[in-house]
């Protein structure tokens, strides 16, 4: 159960590489969680991820879990539940992908989409579904700004976090008044620390599986590869969308005590995102974004 304070005193994260995740599980051990999980996929990362955390006082295992293995996810998952009640589920596995790749390989594509969106369905219905027998606790998913109007230079990427976000609030609302507390996060683009775990990049799609014309044709997929390397290489520190993972960090930590629905990080990004909204697409097509 949660202390009197709010804060989990047990923790399952999906996705336990990422550096949000580890950043929020940091800060919640410093307020007494003791019991954590971290699930994903077995790699050094994770068992270093692990050991940092049991340096930090907290009794950590870590579980085998693979996003795209739906079909596992109940049997993975389940018998955590089984253990002892969570308090607190953060879903913070997806990958960026490639957009020029992306576009030219379909099935590279389908891979982020599959990671972002129908992995987080059906391993965010699996955990909604125990945290619910249970009768208490809190999930709470990593969107993206990105998901909340899809740009050019990202769509892909973009779509699937904006059908992940949809999918949350619904889930919050099915989960209205059962004990369960189902909390989306929307952050800007989060600078990596120095040391960051980059994600692997899809393997690359044989010809013979590709099927089909690009989307684009090449000279268009040249060009939205300059467009995305330009907006790569843009000053983070200038804009108003970035962040970092200490900071969406602090930011879950203070959504949990108030029992947020949404969180947007940083705060001014519900501004700016409510007047882009509204920008008509031939004007948005030309922000520098």
């Amino acid at each position: 159960m949660k202390d009197a304070f709010g804060a989990p005193q047990s923790l399952l994260v999906l996705g336990g590489t990422s550096e949000i995740a580890l950043a929020t599980a940091r800060r919640l051990i410093a307020l007494r969680t003791r019991t954590v999980r971290l699930a994903g996929r077995p790699s050094p990362a994770l068992d270093a991820a692990a050991a940092e955390l049991r340096a930090r006082g907290a009794d950590v295992r870590t579980v085998d879990f693979d996003a795209l293995d739906s079909a596992s996810h109940a049997t993975t998952l389940g018998p955590i539940f089984a253990e002892g009640d969570i308090d607190m589920v953060l879903l913070a596995f997806g990958i960026a992908g490639d957009q020029g790749r992306d576009e030219e390989e379909p099935l590279s594509a389908v891979r982020v989409a599959q990671t972002n969106y129908t992995g987080a369905v059906s391993a965010g219905l699996v955990c909604a579904g125990a945290l619910q027998a249970q009768g208490h606790g809190s999930l709470v998913v990593l969107s993206s700004v990105a998901g909340e109007r899809v740009r050019r230079a990202d769509f892909i990427y973009g779509s699937s976090k904006a059908g992940l976000d949809a999918f949350t609030q619904g889930l919050g609302d099915a989960l209205h008044g059962t004990g369960v507390h189902v909390m989306v996060v929307r952050p800007g683009v989060v600078r990596p620390e120095p040391a960051a775990e980059t994600v692997p990049a899809a393997p690359a799609t044989p010809p013979a599986a590709r099927g089909g014309a690009a989307l684009l044709a090449p000279s268009r997929i040249t060009a939205a590869r300059s467009a995305s390397a330009r907006f790569a290489s843009a000053p983070l520190e200038a804009s108003p969308l970035t962040t970092t993972p200490d900071a969406v960090a602090e930011a879950i930590v203070t959504g949990l005590r108030r029992r947020s629905e949404t969180v947007w990080v940083p705060g001014s990004l519900r501004a700016v995102m409510s007047a882009l909204r509204h920008v008509p697409r031939p004007l948005f097509r030309r922000l520098p974004l």
